[in-house]
């Protein structure tokens, strides 16, 4: 049981204005393993206050690229000797297999922090350049207060994705982490005080969804980073857009697999454990179509059947266990109805289905569904949970189309025996990353979405760019 009733602001852990509380409940036990305080719009205002005082006032902003640098390396020494501790805290609070935990939790938030520290000594934060009049310099300079709006399903790496280029780039932060996993950031928190950065640069707010609302609505932000839903980033775009604020918005996603017909098939179901089932496959980029042609459906239903039926279900705390709880008994109730949907549409349930693993907890049985057409809500809705469909294609290019008809474009794979062919179909598909014979991110490159999954990129040099400002200042010739 983890219990605080403080919240971190301006560098201390400050009572807060509300009375309310919010309770964290293991998505295996249903029992509650954590409360903290519910954050109200007079916390949010005293959150943003402390970062605009540390913006306009403090020394962070006005600290040299190499100067932040060494300050954010030490937090990222911290994580990276405790990163088990932040693996088990998450699965507690969210579900998601340890296995995967180890890695995507807490293992590559901790490799994002450190690629941004290094990017910090190699980024060109300023350049001379001949104007046509004069000379030119170009600077960087950081964009202000930074809103990071982040969700439930992989907490810490999409505030990393957020914090670490934030604080590198001079910014200030206010966090806001989703009710459902408020735990890890509290442990976060501990280790930015521990790390020397100073007062107000970061502040954690954790609260609901009018609370969030009224956080990027906020006067004193100068920009928002929000990972969610495509629903709440319309909105979120929307204020943004009133207000002229920066922004950068990471949301839905309904990716597809390609496997063509020269694929290994065993290696390319194995590496479906993975690029489809992540997570719960409670993850935005999830590739949850999977897209086989008629001469090879049969054999391709055939093996996913096998590999998603003879998946561990179970305590996500246990190493054997591959697929863990949903995160809510709303998550639950979403993805079971999902199901329905599906059967009501005509799909065949090839595995899984309506029938729970298990009596407690909120479990969902990994399911895959055969007989799918593209226009079915199955198809074309995301589902955030262990659910996969199976679309037959012509040709080729047959499966190009279908992999591109969709209001999505996150991510994507290709599944083939010829790799350099692969990357040729993998060009093709418009999404913001497209694997071959994989899908994996990395923090050296760019991730985002086309369409409607998003606008701006995370990771990468480009990712930092979002938190800078370019100004010029031209000299006499």
């Amino acid at each position: 049981m983890r219990e605080h009733d403080r919240l971190f602001i301006g560098g201390e852990w400050t009572a807060p204005a509300g009375t309310g509380t919010i309770e964290v409940i293991s998505p295996h036990t249903e029992e509650v393993i954590g409360r903290v305080p519910d954050g109200t719009e007079a916390d949010m205002d005293a959150a943003v206050a402390a970062a605009r005082r540390a913006f306009d006032e403090g020394p962070w902003p006005r600290m040299t690229p190499a100067e932040r640098a060494e300050k954010v390396g030490k937090l990222s020494a911290i994580y990276a000797e405790r990163q088990q501790e932040m693996a088990d805290l998450v699965t507690a609070e969210m579900g998601s297999p340890i296995l995967f935990s180890v890695f995507g939790q807490a293992a590559i938030p901790q490799m994002v922090l450190q690629y941004y520290v290094d990017l910090a000594g190699t980024y060109a934060w300023e350049e001379e350049r001949p104007g046509m009049l004069g000379p030119v310099t170009v600077t960087r300079e950081p964009v202000g207060v930074v809103a990071a709006i982040v969700p439930w399903n992989v907490p810490q790496f999409t505030l990393m994705l957020k914090l670490a280029p934030a604080l590198i780039a001079g910014c200030t932060v206010v966090a806001k982490p989703s009710p459902e996993t408020p735990l890890d950031s509290y442990l976060l928190a501990e280790w930015i005080k521990e790390a020397g950065i100073p007062d107000g640069v970061v502040n954690i707010v954790p609260a609901g969804r009018e609370v969030g609302a009224y956080l990027v609505a906020h006067p004193g932000v100068d920009k928002v980073s929000f990972t969610g839903s495509t629903t709440a980033g319309r909105k979120i775009g929307a204020v943004c857009g009133e207000q002229l604020k920066r922004v950068t918005l990471e949301l839905g996603g309904k990716s597809a697999a390609i496997v063509l017909d020269d694929a290994d098939l065993a290696s390319t179901v194995e590496g479906f454990k993975m690029a489809s089932l992540m997570n719960n496959g409670e993850a935005c980029a999830a590739q949850t179509r999977i897209l086989a042609s008629r001469r090879r459906y049969d054999e391709v239903a055939d093996a996913l059947a096998t590999m998603v039926g003879g998946l561990t279900v179970g305590d996500p705390a246990d190493y054997s266990s591959e697929i863990g709880p949903l995160v809510a008994k709303r998550q639950q109730e979403r993805v079971e109805n999902y199901i329905r949907i599906g059967q009501d549409e005509g799909a065949k349930v090839i595995t899984g289905g309506l029938n729970r693993p298990h009596d407690r907890g909120w479990y969902v049985a990994p399911t895959v569904f055969g007989d799918v057409r593209n226009d079915m809500r199955i198809a074309r809705e995301e589902i955030f949970g262990p659910v996969l469909v199976l679309i037959p294609y012509e040709d080729e290019e047959d499966a190009i189309r279908i992999a591109n008809d969709s209001d999505y474009g996150l991510g994507g794979s290709v599944w083939t025996g010829d790799v350099d062919h692969g990357v040729e179909v993998a060009r093709r598909i418009r999404t913001g990353s497209c694997g071959v014979n994989l899908y994996s991110l990395d923090p050296n490159t760019p991730f985002g979405g086309f369409k409607n999954s998003g606008l701006g990129r995370e990771l990468g040099p480009e990712g930092l760019n979002a938190y800078l400002e370019h100004k010029s200042i031209p000299r006499p010739a």
